[in-house]
């Protein structure tokens, strides 16, 4: 296993990371800034954590050379925003101070909505009124028509800016109008995804998607657990729109563009495409190790903020496993991920895991992609809120590496 992907380092490797002797790797220990456990298999050998380590090296790196450390803030870097919205530890998701799975397990999308837009579970003080002054229903029945066959990011910005069109009050960034018109935009999601009743989310997707409307809880725990995840691209997109004093549509119609990228909430639609290729392939193995051999990437796993495992995708597929034991497509995604793990030491994202429910469930083509969407408008709504309340404009400044002026 290489480096970059183990979880926990020895003493030697520890502190030539940190460019320190071991005495100075101790006393690091010793002051709580890195943890250590007994080696397996020795009781006087220890090792350190790779997550700690790296958090202390950069955090060096940064004093030294602040130049370099504003430069790398934008790539999985310092922070450089504040939220109250989520927390990543490294293994844990938190919305507001709860664990986002233990959430995902017993709250449904519009609770946890709301949670995240007002710190309080009820639902009712964001739902919008029968006479939401957004799109009139006929006007979405049309909108909807008009777009069969249009991929469903365009369909649902297209949906969203005529809804901001015929929405007067679009303008009021009040935090509880907000609320109520991000309410309204997840039904106008959720109709752009083909649910023709607006139920919870959750429901509503079923019914639309399945034979039996089965897979309900899964699909609110897929929901719940893409509803935000700190300042990702489409979030940071969408924090930027907002402190232009844009309104919350065309915050969430930025968040969308940025989302559809296969660097972000796209990249399941790489994962869909490979698990595809994968199941006509035997023996699997021989097709991961022929695909590491090319220099393709293996798409949906490992993730730069969980060392350990993505928590998002544990819980999806520890439930299509609690569920779907029996099903031929749970057993194949379940193959694929243990061969991938055991060629290359990486877990399951929440790409993977979104694609594994589609495919398990039998949902149609695009669904993961759909999921991601639906739920993280949520949490673009949520830095919405927040940024509105600042009143700053977000407006970094860029480092000039260009040719000089001319004399």
């Amino acid at each position: 296993m290489s480096e970059m992907h183990r979880p926990w380092l020895c003493a030697a490797d520890a502190a030539r990371l940190l460019g320190v002797s071991r005495a100075t790797l101790y006393a690091y220990v010793s002051r709580g800034f890195i943890r250590s456990q007994s080696s397996s298999g020795s009781t006087r050998e220890r090792t350190y954590a790779h997550e700690d380590v790296e958090r202390l090296r950069r955090r060096t790196e940064e004093r030294r050379a602040p130049d370099k450390a504003a430069a790398r803030a934008l790539h999985w870097g310092m922070p450089i925003l504040e939220s109250s919205i989520t927390l990543i530890d490294g293994r844990r998701l938190y919305y507001r101070g709860l664990d986002a799975t233990t959430l995902a397990r017993a709250r449904s999308l519009e609770e946890v909505a709301a949670w995240i837009w007002t710190g309080r579970f009820e639902t009712a003080s964001v739902t919008p009124s029968r006479d939401h002054p957004g799109l009139a229903a006929r006007h979405v029945a049309s909108a909807i028509a008009a777009g069969r066959g249009v991929p469903f990011i365009a369909r649902a910005q297209s949906l969203l800016a005529a809804a901001a069109a015929h929405d007067g009050g679009a303008m009021d960034t009040r935090p509880e109008n907000v609320a109520r018109t991000g309410q309204h935009i997840l039904r106008l999601l959720l109709r752009g995804a083909g649910a023709a009743r607006v139920d919870a989310a959750h429901v509503a997707l079923a019914r639309a998607w399945t034979a039996a409307g089965r897979g309900g809880d899964i699909l609110r725990t897929a929901l719940v657990l893409c509803a935000d995840h700190e300042l990702n691209v489409s979030s940071f997109t969408a924090r930027c729109v907002a402190s232009a004093g844009a309104h919350p549509y065309a915050v969430v119609i930025a968040g969308l563009a940025a989302l559809e990228g296969p660097k972000h909430g796209g990249a399941s639609a790489r994962v869909e495409s490979m698990l595809e290729s994968m199941r006509r392939a035997r023996p699997l193995r021989t097709a991961v190790r022929d695909r590491l051999r090319r220099g393709e990437a293996v798409d949906g796993f490992g993730h730069p903020l969980y060392q350990e495992g993505d928590p998002r995708a544990h819980l999806l597929m520890d439930l299509l496993a609690e569920h779907y034991a029996t099903s031929a497509e749970w057993r194949f995604v379940r193959e694929v991920a243990h061969t991938v793990a055991a060629s290359t030491g990486e877990h399951p994202n929440v790409d993977f895991a979104l694609a594994a429910v589609a495919r398990v469930l039998r949902l149609p083509a695009g669904a993961p992609l759909m999921l991601f969407a639906i739920g993280r408008s949520v949490g673009w709504i949520g830095h919405a809120i927040e940024q509105y309340a600042t009143g700053q404009l977000i407006r970094p400044r860029a480092k000039y590496v260009g040719v000089a002026p001319m004399p």
